[in-house]
């Protein structure tokens, strides 16, 4: 017969780490919010890497405004191209370049308004608009709604549909890396505990 002897002092300590790694302690909870930030930051730049490819291109840097966050009250975060709360980052000094020459009759004699004076210098990290017209596309767009002297058909912008796809892979690889770190740091704890 095979005998096993239990140590209860080593299973009572070990139930007591366990208590301390539970996320209901504020102390594990802030570990974890940190570990979740990380792995939503590791997977931003697969984000904005698909975003740019979903674009022609992006001299105002629109891919950028891709943001992640992280909860306060419940453990958990997501990656999102909605708009923040207030504006957030520096202004473009961005120009589109001019295609006539110095004196060649033709182009947009009318001066800009100032809502798209204000719109054509948001900085990278406030476009987030930008990637969603990209993403789910647009009706035809047509100039001289807010009052403006102009009118004319812009077009439609055919959607995408980028960001589902990437984000869901994106995701994927996030949560497996979330769940390595929060293994790595437990077995750290543990460790850390057994050999205190």
């Amino acid at each position: 017969m095979i005998g096993l002897e239990v140590n209860d002092a080593v299973i009572l300590e070990q139930h007591r780490v366990l208590e301390a790694a539970l996320s209901t302690n504020p102390k594990t909870q802030k570990a974890l919010q940190k570990l979740i930030q990380r792995a939503l930051k590791d997977i931003r730049p697969e984000m904005v890497t698909a975003a740019r490819n979903a674009m022609a291109s992006d001299p105002r840097g629109a891919a950028n405004g891709i943001r992640l966050t992280v909860y306060r009250k419940i453990l958990g975060g997501n990656i999102n191209i909605l708009n923040r709360r207030s504006k957030a980052g520096s202004a473009s000094n961005y120009e589109p370049p001019r295609k006539l020459q110095p004196g060649q009759r033709g182009g947009n004699r009318v001066p800009r308004g100032e809502r798209t004076n204000t719109v054509m210098h948001y900085g990278p990290i406030d476009r987030q608009w930008i990637l969603r017209f990209i993403n789910s596309g647009t009706k035809d767009r047509t100039a001289g709604t807010r009052g403006g002297r102009l009118s004319g058909n812009r077009g439609a912008i055919a959607p995408r549909n980028f960001f589902r796809g990437a984000g869901e892979r994106a995701l994927t690889k996030a949560a497996d890396n979330l769940a390595h770190m929060i293994d790595t740091e437990l077995e750290a704890m543990l460790n850390k505990k057994s050999t205190a």
